[in-house]
C-alpha cells in the first residue's frame, strides 16, 4: 500500500534545467532590452531641447505680434539678459525676454550674446533682425 502511495504524489518544486532555462530566457530578454533603456536618457533631453525651442520661437513670434507699430513689428535684440559663457540657473536666467513663465533656468548654457547650447550639446544662434533661433 505504501508503494502505491508513494507513485502518485507528485514532485514539489523545478527541475535545475528548468530554473537555468529561465534565467539563460531573461538573459536574452534583458540583453535586447538593455539598449533600449540606455538611450532613454538622451531622448529625454533630445525632446527636452525640442520642447524648449518650440517655446521659444512661439515666445518670438508672440513679441513680433505684440510690438507691432503701424506697419513696423521686431523682434527683441536679444532673448535675455543672462550673464555670456555662463550655464543658465536661477541666478542666470536664459530666454527670459521670450518665456512667459519665466525662463530657462537649468541644462542650457548662453554661450555668447547670440548662441546658446541645449542638452545635446548642440548650438543655436539667435539672429534678431529675422527672429530666427537655428
Amino acid at each position: 500500500m505504501k508503494k502505491i502511495m508513494r507513485l502518485r504524489m507528485k514532485p514539489k518544486g523545478f527541475t535545475m534545467i528548468e530554473l537555468i532555462a529561465v534565467m539563460v530566457i531573461l538573459a536574452v530578454i534583458g540583453v535586447i532590452a538593455l539598449p533600449v533603456f540606455v538611450n532613454l536618457g538622451s531622448d529625454a533631453d533630445s525632446a527636452s531641447e525640442d520642447g524648449v525651442l518650440g517655446g521659444v520661437r512661439s515666445g518670438l513670434v508672440t513679441y513680433y505680434i505684440d510690438t507691432a507699430r503701424g506697419n513696423r513689428s521686431f523682434y527683441p535684440s536679444t532673448l535675455d539678459s543672462a550673464t555670456s559663457g555662463a550655464a543658465c540657473s536661477t541666478g542666470n536666467i536664459c530666454f527670459n525676454t521670450v518665456l512667459s513663465q519665466g525662463g530657462i533656468i537649468s541644462d542650457w548654457t548662453k554661450a555668447s550674446a547670440t548662441t546658446y547650447t541645449g542638452p545635446s550639446n548642440i548650438t543655436y544662434t539667435y539672429t534678431s533682425s529675422t527672429g530666427a533661433l537655428v
